[in-house]
């Protein structure tokens, strides 16, 4: 085997050493860094085994190859550790921040957090990042000592700023920081910026062998693409009597291909140019250090504009997101209206009927439905014929 030899972490990279440590002392493990037991511990939550029937673009009942959250987030991992190796930052970290970084995505995916937004707009919104810091922050009850993973300092900030800094954090993002500071106006750390970029390629690529999957666009609708064109062209020509769904595999793989090898070459030169001694010089950083070149960025925008007009607006698409928001919403209101209606260990906690802290309550209730779930949940709120 030629495996590819231990590699020296760089110096930007983020170190156990320099760790901020964790909200709750705990005493470190002797097998593991603090970043991959992270990880065990994100994996070991009940809201990552969710993820596997909570939808991406397809409600998980119409068809078992459509990506679901977990399927993504196991595929933003593989591609963000790939990057994270490349560029010799922490690869524990980063896929920790992958994993984690949907924990907050409610049922019926950007439908059902669009009929949440709408519902808690009186009381500050909804925000999915936000809610992936709650999960890990709060809601998550596993442990005797606290609420929550109790995840490292460097994790939660990946997770609160992975996007850049926040100068108008979400209200509980800003309520969390006034206990444990996050440092909300800096950049993350290099690992949390690969993990947010590997979130962008993993959408784009499955998403168009999604959307190719469900017929809701053909193979050749992809060759006025940037970076998906040429990538088509070269699998055609890697075999002339390649089947189709051959075809389709060989160009996504090299979509994924054209992309990392972009971002990788760009933040070379983004960190040759900086020249950073430390992880602080990358959060210090007037921008972000891990990106990708402007046409490749200008490609990904092109990209994004077609899956939108062709697949997250298509007809069909439209009329399963105009029952999942409508489901969704129906849910809230029902619940935020009388809360007697939610089960003991929420009902407890939900105060007034109509107050910021049920729509809150009921809020995180929601979002930690499964589709399957708020189907039922909505059935059994709304039909008589149902028991309740």
């Amino acid at each position: 085997m030629n495996a590819r030899a231990p590699y020296q972490l760089a110096a930007w990279a983020v170190r156990a050493e320099s760790s901020r440590g964790r909200l709750y002392p705990e005493p470190e493990s002797p097998t593991r860094s603090p970043w991959q037991r992270d990880r065990d511990r994100i994996i070991h939550s009940s809201a990552f085994r969710k993820l596997q029937y909570k939808t991406q673009v397809f409600v998980n009942h119409e068809g078992d190859f459509y990506r679901t959250r977990l399927t993504h987030s196991i595929e933003v991992a593989q591609i963000a550790r790939s990057v994270a190796r490349e560029l010799r930052l922490d690869e524990d970290l980063t896929e920790a921040l992958s994993l984690a970084h949907d924990l907050g995505h409610p049922p019926f995916g950007h439908a059902g957090e669009e009929a949440l937004s709408a519902g808690l707009k009186p009381f500050g919104g909804f925000d999915h990042n936000a809610q992936s810091l709650r999960v890990v922050t709060l809601l998550e009850a596993r442990y005797a000592d606290f609420d929550g993973l109790n995840l490292t300092w460097e994790t939660l900030e990946g997770l609160a700023k992975h996007n850049g800094p926040l100068r108008n954090p979400a209200p509980y993002v800003a309520e969390y920081d006034a206990r444990h500071k996050l440092d909300l106006g800096t950049f993350a750390s290099a690992e949390a910026q690969v993990s947010a970029l590997a979130d962008d390629i993993a959408y784009h690529a499955h998403d168009l062998d999604d959307g190719l999957r469900a017929r809701l666009f053909d193979i050749n609708d992809l060759y006025h693409l940037p970076v998906v064109g040429a990538a088509l062209e070269q699998a055609r020509h890697a075999s002339l009597d390649m089947p189709p769904p051959r075809l389709r595999h060989e160009t996504i793989r090299r979509v994924i291909n054209a992309m990392i090898s972009d971002l990788v070459a760009e933040t070379t030169r983004r960190i040759a140019a900086l020249n950073p001694a430390d992880v602080q010089a990358i959060r210090r950083a007037k921008k972000h250090v891990v990106a990708f070149s402007e046409p490749m960025a200008e490609a990904n925008r092109v990209i994004k504009e077609f899956l939108f007009a062709r697949m997250y607006r298509h007809w069909r698409v439209n009329r399963m997101t105009g029952k999942a928001k409508r489901v969704t919403g129906e849910i809230f209101a029902l619940l935020h209206g009388n809360p007697s209606l939610l089960p003991d260990d929420w009902r407890a906690r939900a105060g007034e009927p109509g107050s910021a802290r049920a729509a809150v309550m009921v809020a995180d209730y929601i979002a930690g439905m499964t589709d399957r779930f708020a189907s039922d949940e909505h059935q059994r709120l709304t039909d008589i014929t149902v028991p309740g």
